[in-house]
């Protein structure tokens, strides 16, 4: 892998070595986030608002053969400029960076939003510590669902079944459910489930339409076990103070309008419309409709996980982090949604 990336950061510094020239490796290359967003905006709307003063050489980590934990690692060290992937990809680096997408706290695209936008000071001074970098952009994945090649009728027949999970702690509020969490990539995930080597997996509703999760699945829950997945930007810090005041300004006002915001406009609708397309329930525009069993989730389903993950999960993710970040997710994400994770 070593000598791959050793190509891959000869091949992107190859463009002249002008100031604002950017090396970018982006999130997975088949799903909506990146072809609909994040490609666009460093191939053309950030180079265009720049007066072609600001160049882009773009890839992708997927197309780099990065394994996802190295992504912000590698981006701290220098190899390329800015990076973006799942925040629950570099938890093992940085387990506070977990508080950023906490499942089932944020029902709605405007809630999860909001839990980022109080988490985000909290998440820079992170990334500024672990990573040697600044956060330009926070943005969603749609919510996290369940995916099962198993009859399941309600969250309690999860218990039992291993199930491949989107995050440490989704994972750890499997465990608590008395199901198994498994560690399978993402791409890996299809053949897992069709060998019975997974009985779920936990993944986003759309990227499971693209990536064909259907094929190997025949019960959804819409259930966001997973949270929102949040998806990070963040640029070399080095590579950040090097640039002029100016420069700065106007990526962090492109990145906002051109990227964040749109992408978090379409998220709530983007839930709806997957599951139409995965199930047949309702009209699907982004291709063949699939006939996946929709499972209802009930108020007392909800009720019962929310539980878990309070009394549960959260003050062991608390104990992992520290207390100092604890009270700081307190006094941030807490307030922002109501909870209160106990602080020894």
């Amino acid at each position: 892998m070593k000598k791959t990336i050793a190509i891959t950061a000869a091949v992107l510094a190859a463009s002249p070595a002008l100031a604002e020239d950017l090396s970018v490796v982006g999130s997975w290359s088949s799903l909506p986030l990146h072809n609909q967003f994040e490609a666009p905006f460093w191939t053309e709307t950030l180079p265009a608002a720049s007066g072609g003063e600001i160049t882009v050489a773009l890839t992708t980590h997927n197309q780099m053969n990065l394994g996802v934990g190295d992504v912000y690692r590698l981006l701290g060290d220098g190899v390329y400029d800015v990076a973006m992937t799942v925040a629950d990809y570099a938890v093992a680096d940085a387990p506070e960076l977990e508080g950023l997408d906490v499942p089932l706290l944020a029902m709605t695209a405007d809630e999860a939003r909001a839990m980022v936008d109080a988490a985000r000071p909290m998440v820079e001074d992170i990334f500024n510590t672990r990573f040697n970098s600044h956060v330009l952009a926070i943005a969603p994945y749609p919510p996290q669902v369940v995916f099962c090649n198993a009859e399941i009728n309600s969250l309690d027949d999860l218990a039992g079944l291993q199930i491949r999970a989107s995050g440490r702690m989704t994972a750890k509020f499997l465990e608590a459910l008395g199901a198994e969490g498994v560690n399978v990539s993402f791409s890996e995930v299809p053949g897992a489930l069709q060998r019975g080597v997974v009985d779920c997996a936990v993944t986003g509703a759309g990227s499971g339409y693209s990536a064909g999760w259907w094929e190997v699945s025949t019960h959804l829950l819409p259930i966001p076990l997973g949270g929102w997945d949040s998806v990070v930007t963040a640029i070399n810090l080095d590579r950040w103070n090097s640039m002029d005041a100016d420069t700065q300004a106007l990526i962090e006002s492109e990145i906002a309008t051109g990227f964040e915001d749109p992408a978090w406009a379409v998220a709530q609708d983007a839930l709806v419309n997957d599951i139409a397309c995965l199930t047949g329930n309702g009209e699907c525009p982004a291709g063949e409709a699939r006939d996946m069993i929709l499972v209802e989730v009930s108020d007392a389903d909800f009720d019962r996980a929310r539980d878990i993950l309070v009394t549960e999960v959260l003050p062991e993710w608390a104990e992992r982090a520290g207390s100092e970040w604890a009270s700081r997710w307190n006094d941030s994400v807490g307030a922002t949604v109501g909870v209160t994770v106990p602080v020894n």
